[in-house]
């Protein structure tokens, strides 16, 4: 079974695909994390060095690698379902799930962790918004092809995470 966690940044892929592995004791990739451990930078330096491009290949690539190698819970970048054929392959070889979050929960969370956001750690507020406002409708289009679309704003308590992970693990079974 393998199961693609996609959505905006801070969308929580990260936090349900631990959860998801803790319930369902399955192994649990996060993407990103993948890729700079592979590659021995980290996804600013890589940016910063090869350009977008070169690690759209490189993610990919480590998309594919951890489908066939790895399997289970994967959490993908927040970018990763736009590029290529990306989104036709995760939905031909595991169950596709978005984890949509309302605008207003993705303030709340990207106002927290801006810091480690390399396109957000010097935007106050009102940026933050407007980047949100113009970037996650460039970015709906593909995400709501997923198999699975499911509310994220419960993922920020403990109690609501869980049964948001529940509630997959629920929908995928009934889905074979």
């Amino acid at each position: 079974m393998t199961i693609y966690l996609i959505g905006y940044m801070c969308s929580g892929k990260t936090t349900l695909g631990t959860l998801l592995k803790e319930i369902a004791d399955v192994t649990f990739t996060d993407l990103d994390q993948y890729i700079e451990e592979r590659e021995g930078q980290t996804i600013n330096e890589i940016f910063a060095q090869k350009g977008e491009d070169e690690f759209r290949n490189m993610e990919r690539k480590a998309l594919k690698d951890v489908t066939e190698t790895i399997g289970g819970v994967i959490a993908t970048g927040g970018g990763t379902p736009c590029f290529f054929d990306n989104m036709e392959y995760m939905k031909e070889n595991g169950n596709v799930v978005y984890l949509n979050c309302s605008r207003e929960e993705l303030f709340e969370r990207l106002k927290i962790y801006k810091a480690t956001r390399p396109l957000l750690k010097d935007k106050n507020d009102e940026e933050i918004k407007e980047f949100i406002e113009n970037s996650l409708p460039k970015r709906e289009p593909f995400y709501n092809n997923a198999s699975i679309i499911i509310d994220a704003d419960p993922l920020s308590t403990e109690e609501g995470a869980i049964e948001t992970a529940k509630k997959i693990l629920e929908l995928i079974s009934e889905d074979k």
